[in-house]
């Protein structure tokens, strides 16, 4: 039989490969280069410091990246946020109950990037028109 047909018919089930042997001791290393083993040695840089000053510097970058953005995403503009106090002292609603009747969390109220769902969510429950013209102004049925 040829060469190619014996490993056709041979069938490897696992075959491990090198194993790569991290030693923290110099001895080790140089009993190892004295033995003529491939070493490369690394040090690492943040070994048992905090760690927090990593994530302060992605989140830099990021702040760098939105500044530099074409298009910075759109802002409620005040008078949005006028008419919905407004509106909303009106009804008697603290901002905890406006965000309970439309099912949406508290913290929904103070974000300046508008979500046409929500916004539409606040103009049924308080009665006013919060996008296009006329804002502040009743809604009519």
């Amino acid at each position: 039989m040829s060469e190619a047909a014996d490993w056709d018919k041979k069938v490897v089930i696992r075959k491990r490969g090198e194993q790569i042997k991290v030693t923290k001791g110099s001895s080790a290393i140089n009993a190892a280069r004295r033995a003529g083993v491939v070493v490369e040695t690394e040090r690492k840089t943040t070994g048992g410091t905090n760690k927090g000053h990593v994530n302060a510097d992605h989140q830099r970058i990021a702040k760098i990246d939105r500044e530099n953005e074409i298009a910075p995403p759109p802002k409620i503009s005040l008078s949005v946020g006028k008419a919905i106090q407004q509106a909303r002292q009106a009804k008697g609603l603290n901002q905890k109950d406006l965000g309970q009747k439309i099912n949406e969390k508290a913290n929904i109220m103070g974000r300046t990037i508008p979500n046409q769902q929500v916004l539409s969510k606040l103009e049924r429950v308080l009665g006013i028109r919060l996008r296009g013209k006329n804002i502040g102004e009743t809604l009519t049925k």
